[in-house]
């Protein structure tokens, strides 16, 4: 299938919920859309914990780098999906006449406490993630079915 939609995951830092997303999105969907992920202040890496609770389930994102939403304005991008959780975060927009959809998810980049308080903020958001994208997915399976 040449022609996939691109889809991009946007956030802000682009090192914890996009990466998370595009893991489990490719997973659920990769032989439906072409996916990728960016964010509008790159953070330059992608959180190890992001990278250790994605492996725990099966999906390796170690090769994914940060990267910035600019690289992803001259290519075709068929569907923009945002991560970004509170409201008074920089969730980037992204030009252009694309699909738009906005999930937000809490930052686990953000949680605090011991190792494992932290590992259990990431496996929450990962699982939330899970949830909707394999739903999304299976959506997009029923609606090509239906063509």
């Amino acid at each position: 299938m040449n022609n996939r939609p691109v889809v991009l995951i946007l956030c802000t830092g682009n090192s914890c919920r996009s990466h998370l997303a595009e893991g489990l999105l490719r997973n659920y969907a990769g032989d439906l859309f072409d996916v990728h992920s960016a964010g509008s202040k790159p953070a330059g890496y992608v959180h190890p914990k992001a990278i250790q609770v994605m492996q725990e389930v099966g999906i390796d994102i170690s090769a994914h780098t940060s990267k910035s939403m600019n690289e992803f304005l001259d290519k075709k991008v068929d569907i923009v999906i945002t991560v970004c959780g509170n409201a008074d975060q920089a969730c980037p927009m992204f030009p252009g006449q694309v699909s738009r959809h906005h999930y937000g998810f809490d930052d686990p980049a953000h949680a605090q406490g011991s190792e494992e308080e932290v590992l259990a903020v990431f496996r929450r958001v990962r699982d939330e993630i899970r949830r909707l994208f394999e739903a999304y997915a299976g959506g997009r399976r029923d609606a090509m079915k239906a063509q």
